[in-house]
């Protein structure tokens, strides 16, 4: 199901510069333009997104990928769709970038924006809103609580030893 864009909280970016990118461990983290008397909005990207740049696309393990993700800053924000089986694809003057992962991609969350000056901030997790597509395959089995020795009811005919 699409998100109408200027529902989204990530829609507050469009038009909005785009001035640094900052590889922290394991996640990128985006920093936009705030409000002039407030601090900058941050967009906490915990996968890899692809980068549209330079007439190709570029993929986390490719040589220059860095350099390609640098290349979009500074940049304004164009559009953003937000959509299931899309993700998030943010068009900047400069570029683009996709967040779509697979689910072995995701530890526990896919993005984090925050830094509005209302304080509004959303988190994306796989199997909801715009990533309800990125879900396990695998079935999940639930098995019984085992029991243990000292909670087992005696046999009948047998009784507890006195």
């Amino acid at each position: 199901m699409a998100i109408p864009d200027s529902e989204t909280l990530l829609s507050r970016l469009v038009g909005v510069r785009m001035y640094a990118v900052t590889f922290v461990n394991d996640y990128i983290q985006l920093q936009f333009d705030g409000e002039p008397t407030g601090s900058p909005v941050l967009f906490n990207v915990e996968v890899w997104p692809s980068i549209e740049y330079g007439g190709r696309v570029w993929r986390e393990p490719d040589l220059g990928y860095a350099d390609a993700l640098r290349r979009l800053t500074p940049g304004i924000v164009r559009s953003i769709v937000e959509r299931a089986g899309v993700g998030i694809r943010v068009e900047l003057d400069t570029g683009a970038f996709v967040i779509d992962p697979k689910i072995e991609e995701v530890h526990v969350e896919i993005g984090y924006l925050r830094g509005f000056p209302d304080g509004a901030w959303e988190v994306w997790t796989p199997g909801t809103g715009s990533f309800a597509h990125v879900v396990s395959a695998r079935p999940t089995r639930r098995t019984p609580p085992r029991c243990s020795r000292a909670r087992r009811r005696p046999r009948p005919g047998r009784g507890r030893p006195r």
